[in-house]
């Protein structure tokens, strides 16, 4: 029986942790806050994340992570903000691959988080999780498909194997950038999505961004090496298919709610927001130009109004579509 540990005691860090553990695997959840870990272990779910859904039979809950020291999987469910400063103060077992399941990109550096694990812990296999699964769906049992991205082709098709289950299924490739950059890329055209749908503008308009946005999201991707493919499937496309589209995506009702009422706060995290910063600056480096990401931004950070925004838009000079 695999051992799998999962850091990260949010949504999706409990959504992955229950389809493990109905896998059949070993799987020990850990969580920051040791108040809501004994809340969780008394009521038998997580009532402030995923309420009314019961944990499976068997997972180990912990706020030690001093229990995930003979795990042979880690899953890193961290908010890509988080991730440095937690590598900082913990010490995770060296033989076990990490898999990112987190979507982000760091905002101060622009760094992907397998690189930040990288410096962290370098001899450490990493891999990338990825793609359209909504956290309630997965921990009811409703199937679901994410990208793999693994460097190597044999710890890869291990945790391939190890993770997927008959209500999740796992795609493989090796092209880790793509499917970090698909993951994270996707949050920014999620809240362009929700202004535009909470402004009142139309589903053409919606349409609009979300075709233009892939079009900046994979020009990015492609000048960082990743490839067309990756970006076509689950972690670029598919993923922007579902959180472009729905409330459920924290992203689009962020912006939805900006975009309606004017008013900032969820309550949940919002990886788009930071993601919005970091990708301009990671744009300027490789030299690429994202207008719709850079409007994100200054109606995030208050340079521009909606209105202001999309006129600054449709008022580019006109070009062929690429």
């Amino acid at each position: 029986m695999t051992r799998v540990g999962v850091i990260g005691a949010g949504a999706f860090g409990t959504a992955l942790a229950s389809v493990a553990r109905l896998g059949g695997n070993n799987v020990t959840l850990w969580g920051r806050d040791p108040a809501q870990i004994t809340a969780m272990q008394a009521q038998g779910e997580n009532t402030k994340y995923l309420p009314d859904v019961a944990l499976p039979e068997g997972l180990h809950l912990t706020n030690d992570l001093g229990d995930l020291a003979q795990s042979d999987i880690i899953l890193m469910v961290l908010p890509a903000q988080q991730l440095r400063s937690f590598l900082a103060r913990a010490d995770l077992p060296t033989q076990a691959p990490v898999l990112l399941c987190a979507k982000g990109i760091e905002s101060d550096t622009g760094l992907l988080q397998q690189q930040i694990l990288t410096e962290s812990l370098p001899n450490t296999p990493i891999a990338v999780l990825s793609g359209p699964g909504f956290a309630s769906e997965m921990t009811r049992g409703k199937p679901t498909a994410l990208s793999l991205g693994c460097d190597d082709p044999k710890t890869g098709a291990w945790l391939q194997g190890v993770l997927s289950s008959q209500t999740l299924r796992l795609y493989l490739t090796q092209d880790t950038t793509g499917v970090a950059l698909g993951g994270a890329l996707k949050n920014v055209y999620a809240i362009a999505c929700g202004l535009v749908v909470g402004a009142g503008l139309g589903e053409s308009a919606r349409a609009a961004l979300m075709t233009r946005g892939f079009a900046e999201l994979a020009r990015l991707a492609a000048s960082m090496g990743a490839k067309t493919e990756t970006l076509m499937g689950l972690s670029g496309f598919g993923d922007l298919a579902l959180s472009c589209t729905s409330l459920q995506s924290r992203n689009f009702a962020f912006g939805e709610k900006l975009g309606r009422e004017g008013a900032f706060g969820t309550g949940k995290t919002v990886e788009g927001i930071a993601t919005a910063q970091a990708v301009l600056a990671l744009a300027a480096r490789q030299n690429v130009e994202m207008p719709i990401a850079q409007a994100v931004a200054d109606v995030l950070d208050g340079r521009q109004e909606i209105a202001q925004a999309l006129h600054t838009l449709m008022s580019r000079p006109l070009k062929p579509e690429a």
